[in-house]
């Protein structure tokens, strides 16, 4: 099959989907959310009125939003990876120990981003070319790169104030006037990057041709071991920018950086409205559920409620929100 019919074939299945089941879909994520700082505003107006809170949000959020970004495309093709939170940490070290190494932040940057490249690429060689479930192969790398880095790492942390002076460190998590935090920005860039990669360009059709049916795809004579290495890839990319950005933020290292991010990342790609089946799923979907996540627990204790409901509060609202969207596929 030719190009021109596969670009074809693919406006015409993305067409479908987008009036069938898109457009109810992010309607009913975005009124989740707006019900959901309601009720925050109408409990702590106080809080939930002032900018405080949301510089909160903008200086924590983009760390995992960065991330669940990334994950949603490889999730859209069929698949899914537990390593991040590891690569992040890896990451993470490696751009530490080059800086005080080479004393040259910007080579460290570049350091961090390559072995991110490389953990991200071995994902998708064991899972496209070695046929291992995502699921598992993932599961050992995460075993396997959290061991190295401890290793490495002999369980120390190490400070990174000596970065706070240097231009990257500015350009990476400083303020902007306003006091807003870069991060922020950087997950506006990334995300449009990816919106168009995923929208505009052949490789997010392929990526949804993948995620539907993968089988089908072949016989398209789309690349479909090349488009999962890519998309591990990338997802390898971001995780190591996302460890860099969370590490100069509190200018320290910790040997457990990536901890705790691996069920809200994946939480908020789901409660965005990708399938768990892969073939659907939006960045904005994503970018909402992130919000949804990062908001709870600060919601939760401004409602007066003890850190304990945190996660009861988590398994309803994300039971809640994929209840709703399949109730929405099936009416489509």
């Amino acid at each position: 099959m030719n190009r021109n019919t596969e670009l074809k074939a693919s406006k015409t299945w993305k067409g479908e989907v987008k009036h069938i089941y898109h457009y109810k879909l992010q309607y009913s994520i975005f009124l989740i959310l707006v019900l959901l700082f309601a009720l925050y505003i109408t409990v702590r107006p106080q809080v939930f009125l002032s900018f405080d809170i949301y510089y909160c949000f903008l200086s924590i959020i983009p760390f995992s939003l960065i991330i669940a970004l990334a994950l949603t495309i490889v999730v859209i093709s069929g698949e899914i990876d537990l390593s991040f939170p590891s690569i992040m940490g890896f990451a993470g070290w490696v751009f530490t120990n080059s800086f005080f190494t080479t004393h040259n932040i910007y080579i460290a940057f570049l350091l961090c981003l390559i072995t991110g490249a490389v953990c991200g690429l071995i994902n998708g060689l064991l899972v496209a070319k070695v046929r291992i479930p995502s699921l598992i192969a993932t599961l050992g790398t995460m075993f396997f790169w959290r061991g190295v880095l401890m290793v490495l790492a002999g369980g120390m942390g190490v400070t990174l104030v000596p970065t706070k002076d240097t231009v990257l460190y500015k350009l990476l998590v400083g303020r902007l006037p306003g006091n807003i935090p870069i991060q922020a920005i950087w997950t506006i860039v990334i995300a449009v990057i990816l919106w168009f990669f995923l929208n505009r360009h052949k490789f997010g059709s392929r990526v949804y041709f993948i995620g539907d049916n993968s089988d089908s795809a072949r016989l398209m004579g789309i690349n479909v071991d090349m488009i999962k290495v890519l998309s591990f890839l990338q997802l390898g990319i971001f995780s190591a920018f996302a460890g860099v950005l969370a590490s100069l933020e509190v200018l320290y290292f910790w040997p457990t950086l990536g901890d705790g991010y691996l069920l809200k990342t994946i939480a908020a790609v789901f409660i965005g409205g990708t399938s768990v089946l892969g073939g659907a799923g939006t960045l904005i979907g994503t970018l909402i559920g992130a919000f949804i996540i990062g908001s709870l627990e600060a919601g939760i204790v401004a409602m007066g409620l003890t850190g304990f409901w945190t996660q009861l509060v988590y398994g309803f609202i994300i039971v809640a929100a994929l209840s709703i969207y399949s109730s929405l596929g099936r009416r489509s």
